[in-house]
């Protein structure tokens, strides 16, 4: 079986529209989200990518007034991601969009694009168009962890033999449809999110837009390579998280057991940790069952939001980063412990050794996500 490697990205968000501002601003404890106002739901904190930034970054690339936010926001960080690989036809490229929900903002009435855009294929069609691609883009759209489940795909595809790399490119919005969603589960916090602490009240919505290049090919430099990857589903609910973590346990232990690892093994685990009680529960018994309950762990919607269906892809880059620069990122918002069962969360921004990291994700639907990397020194 070939080895898969993860290679360059590029995270388009309100905290930059480059991978390298976005860690910057994290490492320095900066959060996207800010106190907004919505007619439809009143004051809610979210991570709102400015439009006025956003069209003033893609007038190199074409026509602000032909593409929507989602395309403009996917399309900048396809292109920077494509430019660093410009001597490989794209044809010999696998292309994979990962989101919930598309261009659902072009359903509400004071939007000027066609509705027929909201129709997932056809944000596939534009990409395809835009960066003339041969075939039309794959899209992986299973609740909040189709931005990993995306970057899953490309690896089968590559062990596979079919591609020799791939691009995944996830995104979603703030939208009328994702905010009265989450209100109606009276799940929105009225203030930043605090994901595992006891004084967590509900989750932030955010937008973002984050493309990888998987690969074959291993880096020059120090590489990091996808060892382990699975996805469970317990079926529990169509919104409520299994109260025993079954869908997660069972994707930790295929993914450990794929990469042929201990658990003791793993150095840091990049949680899904959404801040509401059931969720966040749900995840630290999954985490004790798996015998990690001591592994240092973080959540990063406190910083960005939850950005559904790329959230589990940037915080994968963020894991990717955390092991290339032995780094792990302060938990933001955490105080006190808020789960029945123990975790080691990361209340400080610190350099630390780490060689095997954990990436886990978790959605409506009960479906799950796992993926190990590990970390090759030249």
């Amino acid at each position: 079986m070939r080895k898969v490697y993860l290679g360059n990205h590029q995270i388009i968000s309100p905290l930059g529209f480059t991978s390298l501002q976005n860690l910057e601003s994290v490492s320095q404890g900066i959060s996207a989200i800010k106190k907004h106002k919505s007619s439809h739901v009143g004051e809610y904190y979210a991570g709102h990518i400015s439009t006025n930034l956003l069209d003033e970054a893609f007038l190199e690339l074409g026509k602000v007034e032909e593409y929507t936010k989602l395309e403009k926001m996917m399309i900048l960080a396809v292109a920077e991601v494509l430019q660093q690989h410009s001597e490989i036809s794209k044809d010999k490229i696998a292309f994979i969009i990962a989101t919930t929900k598309g261009n659902i903002d072009t359903l509400s009435e004071e939007n000027l694009f066609s509705k027929e855009k909201a129709k997932l294929p056809a944000l596939a069609k534009t990409l395809q168009e835009f960066f003339n691609l041969k075939e039309t883009p794959i899209i992986v759209s299973n609740a909040c962890i189709s931005g990993g489940l995306g970057v899953s795909v490309a690896k089968k595809m590559i062990e596979n033999e079919s591609y020799d790399h791939a691009i995944v490119v996830g995104g979603d919005l703030v939208s009328e449809f994702t905010l009265t969603g989450f209100n109606s589960f009276q799940a929105l916090a009225k203030e930043i999110c605090k994901p595992f602490s006891k004084d967590r009240t509900g989750i932030n919505i955010g937008e973002a837009a984050a493309a990888l290049w998987v690969t074959s090919v291993k880096p020059k430099i120090d590489a990091v390579q996808i060892i382990g990857e699975a996805t469970a589903n317990d079926a529990n609910h169509i919104s409520g998280p299994s109260r025993t973590g079954e869908g997660l346990y069972i994707s930790i232990q295929n993914a450990v057991r794929e990469a042929d690892i201990e658990s003791h093994e793993i150095d840091f685990i990049s949680a899904h940790g959404t801040a509401t009680i059931f969720n966040d529960e749900m995840e630290a018994i999954a985490f004790n069952r798996a015998g990690l309950k001591n592994t240092p762990l973080n959540s990063l919607k406190a910083y960005y939001g939850h950005t559904l269906g790329v959230s589990a892809l940037l915080e994968l880059i963020f894991t990717q980063e955390s092991l290339l620069q032995n780094k792990v990122f302060k938990s933001l918002g955490f105080k006190e412990k808020g789960t029945t069962k123990a975790l080691n969360v990361i209340t400080k921004t610190e350099e630390k050794p780490l060689n095997i990291t954990l990436k886990t994700a978790s959605g409506f639907g009960g479906c799950n996500f796992a993926m190990l990397l590990k970390k090759e020194t030249v």
